[in-house]
């Protein structure tokens, strides 16, 4: 990861990246877990705001931070970093589900992959999370304006395709509609979609939200040569903030991708 990591640490001094609205003190969030131990990863779009700040903002610090910034490494501006920082950067990684993590949203994936044996939270069966931008915003994705979300495909869109390449990773599960589509988008792949009539979210006004599951191999990301098949499995639902994903339809996801994920790693 250091190369990568090297790389994601020298773009936070680009001014794009904070015109998109990128915490400029905080580093980038290259993994959740150990990438290196992980046959499985989940995927989402960006690491929240909540992994370096508390409800009023303030910088999470003593035994609530849970990865690294200008403040905790003692730096001015990230180009100053040195290879014992990104070393310190690449061990909160690593070791983020052993102390700190933030299970209120973790959780909830974690018991969707469990079907799988492997677990964030397991030490030997191991599964990490990672994003489509390893750069926490202060605001929500949905927030940032269409420019802010082009930048940051365009100045970090290679990261994913990076740190996969050089992973023993064989699954990917993505995590909710706008995963899915991005990923089509800079992977150049068509994902196979099924309507699962099982996932559909109850609705008063309406017949409800059809759920959809995609499969599908990828094979580069952000032009960068993944030098193996990956397997991918998705779903359209949010897990963590869509109105209506009930237990049952958790439960129909968790099965779904259970069937799906053997196949793929048998």
């Amino acid at each position: 990861m250091s190369p990568t990591l090297q790389t994601l640490v020298q773009r936070l001094d680009n001014n794009a990246l904070c015109e998109a609205n990128v915490i400029p003190w905080s580093c980038p969030v290259p993994s959740f877990g150990d990438l290196r131990e992980s046959t499985i990863a989940t995927l989402g779009l960006n690491p929240s705001n909540r992994e370096f700040v508390d409800g009023s903002g303030n910088e999470l610090d003593g035994s609530s931070r849970r990865f690294h910034t200008l403040k905790s490494l003692g730096l001015a501006r990230w180009s100053k970093a040195s290879s014992q920082h990104l070393r310190l950067i690449a061990e909160s990684c690593r070791r983020y589900f052993s102390h700190n993590p933030y299970d209120g949203w973790f959780r909830k994936l974690d018991a969707l992959i469990s079907g799988t044996r492997a677990s964030y939270y397991h030490q030997t069966f191991r599964a990490c999370h990672l994003d489509l931008i390893p750069y926490a915003t202060a605001c929500k994705w949905t927030e940032l304006t269409q420019r802010q979300r082009t930048m940051l495909l365009e100045y970090s869109g290679d990261a994913l395709g990076l740190l996969l390449r050089d992973s023993p990773v064989r699954l990917v599960i993505l995590n909710g509609r706008t995963v899915v589509d991005t990923l089509q988008m800079i992977a150049n792949v068509d994902l196979e979609c099924e309507k699962v009539s099982d996932w559909t979210l109850p609705r008063r006004s309406s017949s409800g939200v059809v759920g959809f599951g995609y499969r599908g191999v990828i094979r580069e990301i952000g032009g960068v040569k993944l030098r193996r098949e990956i397997v991918v499995l998705g779903f359209n639902h949010n897990i963590q903030s869509s109105f209506g994903v009930t237990n049952k339809v958790k439960d129909a996801i968790r099965r779904w991708i259970t069937h799906h994920a053997r196949k793929a790693l048998s």
